[in-house]
């Protein structure tokens, strides 16, 4: 009979989430490749919020959490493939943030979420088509699809008197799907395209793309790559050639490298990325101070994507990806108590307590559809050689 107790209460405090364990998550991200100079400040945002949300020890009875960093790189879907099987199989891990590109993240889920029933959240892969991809309800992501940063661009370069743009555009699925959209809304509101071409990354020598694209001509030239590869090689191109002296920036080249390769030359030059002026994103720089920078591209959705996870674990009261998932859209949206970067200790009392919390975090999280986010974006300008926020959309 005692020894029937006793297993009773260790199954009630299983029940109840008091049976404290130690697991792992994944922060699946391109450390090395186009868009490595943005994934430090990323991965810090998201272990920021694991470590935010288990030092109080309210997670799951006072679960313990570990994140083990895998690198996705950007352009290589096998490594990607391969870095996530290792977070799943050897490591062991309980959700991924990540991963980081769109390509990448399509392999991953496709490869491995979908097999292994592991839930990610993306906090940067932005292509349209994964709107529409299979994922059995195992993906997310908090940052918006680029068919709407493509309608956004299209309002900007239009306000600014740009009329007419040429287009270059990383050969993959993120800068295909940007460009597509971009010239979609851009010529139903009346811009012309004056080129919209491909050009591969890794390559030494640009000259035969700027020269393509400066025959073609135009107000502007929007540049849809990667600012750590073939995008910037495009930039410094047109530049040397006096091809242009007007650019876009799409959220994939605003980082602190577009600053360190070009300074001053391309003052004027505007562009856009997933943004909010809301109360959290303050709020989360404050609690980022000087630890690592919180306006670098997608510090602030990686943090949200951490902390959507282990939100929706405690909700669920469970780290089982296959039955934590159902909860993701819950934590992430009304009714509930508003929910910011600081309070998820709050938030951990509210779920335990059986309550509702709706979770706005750094970015003014709201997922729509099936795990979409419905974004705002900050508009930025090259002043003095350093990019300057304008404004918020």
């Amino acid at each position: 009979m005692k020894k029937l107790l006793m297993a009773s209460a260790a199954s009630a405090l299983m029940a109840t989430g008091a049976y404290a364990e130690d697991i792992k998550m994944g922060v699946l991200l391109a450390f090395t490749g186009p868009l490595e100079s943005m994934a430090p400040a990323m991965a810090d945002g998201a272990e920021l919020a694991i470590a935010e949300a288990t030092a109080n020890g309210k997670f799951l009875g006072g679960t313990t959490v570990t994140p083990v960093r895998g690198d996705s790189t950007c352009v290589d879907a096998a490594a990607a493939t391969a870095a996530a099987e290792r977070l799943v199989t050897s490591d062991g891990v309980k959700g991924i943030v990540g991963a980081m590109c769109s390509g990448a993240t399509g392999a991953v889920l496709q490869n491995v979420a979908l097999a292994n029933g592991m839930l990610m959240i993306s906090p940067s892969a932005t292509s349209p088509a994964l709107s529409n991809a299979e994922d059995n309800g195992l993906f997310f992501r908090t940052a918006p699809s680029d068919a709407r940063q493509g309608e956004v661009m299209a309002d900007i370069l239009l306000e600014k008197g740009f009329t007419s743009a040429a287009v270059t555009y990383t050969n993959n699925d993120y800068g295909k799907g940007l460009a597509d959209s971009f010239a979609s809304a851009y010529e139903a509101k009346g811009g012309t395209i004056t080129i919209n071409a491909a050009h591969e990354d890794g390559k030494a020598d640009y000259t035969a793309e700027v020269g393509a694209l400066a025959s073609a001509g135009g107000d502007i030239l929007v540049v849809a790559g990667y600012v750590d590869q073939g995008g910037s090689g495009i930039v410094r191109g047109a530049i040397d050639a006096g091809a242009f002296d007007m650019f876009n920036f799409p959220d994939g080249m605003v980082g602190s490298k577009l600053e360190e390769n070009f300074g001053g030359e391309i003052d004027g030059s505007i562009g856009q990325l997933p943004g909010t002026d809301s109360p959290g994103n303050a709020t989360f720089a404050a609690l980022v101070g000087d630890a690592f920078d919180p306006t670098s591209a997608y510090a602030d959705t990686a943090y949200d994507a951490a902390a959507l996870i282990l939100l929706a674990m405690q909700a669920a009261n469970s780290t089982d990806p296959m039955v934590y998932k159902d909860k993701v859209m819950d934590v992430a949206n009304a009714p509930g108590e508003q929910i910011f970067p600081g309070d998820l200790e709050k938030a951990l009392d509210i779920l335990a307590s059986g309550g509702d919390v709706d979770y706005v975090g750094a970015s003014a999280v709201e997922l729509v559809g099936g795990g979409e986010a419905s974004g705002a974006f900050r508009e930025i300008v090259i002043e003095g050689g350093k990019v300057t926020t304008v404004g918020y959309r």
